[in-house]
């Protein structure tokens, strides 16, 4: 029983470290070459603090319409910012010319059609969305 447990209790960590975080998966074009990704470096993405990846295209992140379970979870686990938080920088940013941010997608269906469109593009989606077309990122802890 104790052999069990502990195989159980492997498997289910092994799990939580190879993927984004539960309930969520991080996507990018299936021409991006990056397969992994910090949780620091996703925010610097997000918050267009980096603006291109590593061979010079341009970064294009795509966010979840504000209200969605999956976009409070990315902004909680990932960002590491409230929903209000998240809304208070961007409109910062904006006030003072800065930026705007990311466009928005109504479903985790319109996301990945941005993402496997844009060969720059960023996106998470819910975990059991189909990744046809795009590719999923480990997120590193």
């Amino acid at each position: 029983m104790t052999r069990l447990f502990l195989l159980l209790t492997t498997l289910l960590l092994a799990d939580a470290a190879g993927g984004a975080e539960p309930g969520l998966r991080v996507v990018v074009n299936e021409a991006n070459p990056v397969t992994s990704l910090s949780r620091e470096e996703l925010a610097d993405l997000f918050l267009k603090k980096v603006s291109s990846w590593g061979d010079g295209t341009l970064v294009l992140p795509v966010d979840q319409l504000e209200e969605t379970a999956v976009r409070e979870n990315f902004n909680r686990e990932i960002l590491r910012k409230s929903s209000n938080a998240v809304r208070a920088y961007w409109q910062q940013r904006i006030f003072a010319g800065r930026d705007i941010p990311p466009p928005e997608r109504e479903s985790d269906g319109a996301v990945l059609a941005f993402v496997r469109r844009n060969r720059g593009a960023i996106g998470y989606v819910s975990a059991e969305s189909s990744m046809a077309g795009v590719k999923a990122l480990t997120v590193r802890r």
